[in-house]
């Protein structure tokens, strides 16, 4: 599709998250689209999408959660490299560089087990194992198909040490794709021989809303770009003609009125679709967070919308309909004493922000934390200190409250979190200075579910001339969902599509063709010391 003549033509993003922030970023920088044309379409209050971070220190801080970040990324970092700091000293990219070569991330204890830390530990891979995993990583996309990871592996494997850090660093299940986890062996094959201690994953110098969001939402509204917030997208209606289909109306509803936009034929649509924090809920210190549906998920009924008879879109189906299987519960706790923080200190041997997650094999949960740099978030007052954790099996009982993790408020959550770092004694002084606020996202990793070709669609559907998809269910050969880096490249591939600009986006990177990176790998899998 060629970029319309008339620079008037309106775009507008359907979705708050970073993806339609970079798609509104790009289309300004790269695309010379005039801000005041695009209008971004946000069901919530905030923009920011998955990458939120709200609160206060009296009523507590919430963060949904975090994702890993890397030096590969360069989807986003070249985004980022438009964006100034909210401080306008740098740019944000400059800013993460920067701050991951003060604080580089070394852990001492990525595993925390029966009461003392495990120093860079054993990745416990025997030649079976390994074969396996090197298998996997060849075995074309076409013949895993909708099959398991638990089909390729001996349950043996999922006893290691290799597979603990594996599935809580990412967030994996037995259940998930195969393919999925094809990708990610492959895309991070250049982090394996440092994966014991954490080496190479970075962290931004707040919390990703303050240090990423804020940044260019900010340089966004300098630009003139319209936010409409509070306002739900029901419906986009298509007309189908001789030369593809264009998207023609969107329907929404704002504050229980419904409202029609009229899209033009030189105007562009770009849709944020499906949402992995959709229908999320908050518990408190003495209420558990409900489990929700998706009913309560606007972007799923949207998707299902226009999937239906239009196989171009995928099938919704496969990631929606299996909460089970996709859902956990995160929670952040805010502490009013710093004996926490200086116990966990003196526990791994890490300062806050240094380490990175820790985890706890012997939970019933598979429970993680992670303490980070002080302050976490702008504004945070001295004294206060903030860290985040989750849990994989929600459904199983605690080994100190004997309950499941979805039925359990911060106060218990903290409870069983003190219980594994055997701070018993503390418990009484932590629990009185501390708010801690759990988090039911039933569809946190519905985009690591099986499936098949062609349930990811496209990012320009084909015959699709205004229209385009974005975000963490769309479908971009080699790189991996569940991080910034899809969503950004998402955008970035949808803006340069839509403009018929004759560039793209960088090439994801493939440590597998570097011969220095396949062989640190292998002395890491079979244990050799470098």
């Amino acid at each position: 599709m060629k970029r319309p003549e008339n620079n008037s033509a309106a775009t507008y993003l359907v979705g708050g998250g970073i993806a339609s922030l970079a798609a509104a970023a790009f289309l300004i920088r790269d695309g010379d689209v005039q801000g005041h044309t695009i209008t971004v379409i946000e069901e919530s209050s905030r923009i920011g999408g998955s990458l939120d971070a709200a609160g206060n220190a009296e009523d507590g801080y919430v963060m949904r959660g975090g994702r890993m970040i890397e030096s590969k990324y360069l989807c986003t970092y070249d985004l980022f490299s438009s964006i100034p700091a909210l401080d306008g000293s740098r740019t944000v990219t400059q800013e993460i560089f920067e701050w991951n070569k003060t604080m580089t991330t070394a852990s001492k204890s990525r595993l925390f087990r029966d009461g003392r830390r495990v120093d860079a530990p054993k990745f416990g891979l025997d030649e079976g194992h390994i074969l396996a995993i090197e298998r996997l990583a060849l075995e074309p996309e076409s013949l895993l198909g909708r099959s398991k990871i638990s089909d390729q592996f001996s349950p043996t494997f999922f006893e290691t040490d290799f597979w603990l850090m594996w599935c809580t660093t990412f967030a994996f299940q037995p259940w998930h794709s195969a393919v999925e986890l094809k990708r990610y062996l492959v895309r991070f094959a250049h982090m394996v021989s440092g994966f014991n201690t954490l080496t190479g994953i970075m962290r931004t110098l707040y919390n990703q809303y303050d240090s990423m969001v804020r940044p260019l939402q900010k340089w966004l509204q300098e630009r003139g770009v319209n936010f409409l917030y509070n306002t739900r997208v029901s419906d986009i209606t298509l007309f189908q003609g001789d030369a593809g289909f264009w998207a023609r109306q969107i329907a929404t509803e704002e504050s229980g009125c419904p409202k029609t936009i009229m899209v033009g034929e030189q105007d562009r649509v770009i849709v944020t679709l499906g949402s992995m924090t959709e229908a999320s809920s908050l518990g408190s210190m003495d209420s558990p967070a409900i489990q929700l549906g998706k009913a309560d998920g606007p972007s799923w009924q949207l998707w299902e919308r226009l999937a239906k008879g239009r196989s171009v879109f995928g099938n919704p189906v496969s990631f929606a309909d299996h909460i089970q299987q996709s859902k956990w519960v995160s929670f952040t706790t805010t502490l009013h004493d710093p004996a926490f923080f200086r116990l966990v200190r003196d526990l791994t041997g890490n300062v806050p922000g240094e380490g990175g997650l820790i985890t706890f094999p012997e939970s019933s949960w598979l429970a993680s934390i992670v303490l980070p740099h002080q302050p976490h978030f702008i504004g945070q007052a001295d004294g206060v200190d903030v860290f985040w954790g989750y849990g994989l099996f929600v459904d199983e009982p605690g080994n100190f409250v004997k309950k499941p993790m979805s039925a359990c408020t911060g106060r218990e959550i903290m409870t069983e979190i003190i219980g594994h770092l055997r701070l018993d004694s503390h418990a009484g002084g932590i629990l009185d200075t501390s708010t801690c606020i759990p988090c039911m996202m039933p569809f946190i990793t519905s985009q690591f579910l099986p499936r098949s070709a062609g349930d990811r669609p496209q990012v320009v559907p084909e015959g699709s001339n205004n229209l385009a998809l974005i975000g963490q269910y769309c479908e971009l050969p080699d790189d991996v969902v569940f991080t910034v880096e899809y969503s950004i490249r998402s955008a970035q591939t949808a803006v340069y599509s839509l403009l018929g600009l004759k560039k793209s986006p960088p090439p994801v990177y493939k440590g597998k063709y570097n011969p220095r990176v396949l062989l640190e790998a292998f002395m890491a899998l079979h244990g050799i010391e470098a």
